[in-house]
């Protein structure tokens, strides 16, 4: 994946999130929820396409 589409990835995905943020109404424990879901798949993500963790297709949860 060549870097500027990494980096407009993650532009879009953070401002996504910051209207999600500032624009939807939620209590504050859920914006927090959502905060931390999406920057934990954001790093997943990022690993995935370095190379880090491998392929994110081969993670299975449960049987």
């Amino acid at each position: 994946m060549p870097l500027i589409q990494l980096i407009v990835v993650l532009v879009v995905v953070g401002v996504v999130l910051g209207l999600i943020n500032r624009f939807i109404p939620m209590a504050g424990s859920i914006k927090s929820i959502l905060n931390a879901v999406v920057i934990i798949v954001v790093v997943l993500w990022l690993l995935s396409v370095f190379g880090i963790l491998g392929n994110l297709s081969n993670i299975r949860v449960g049987k």
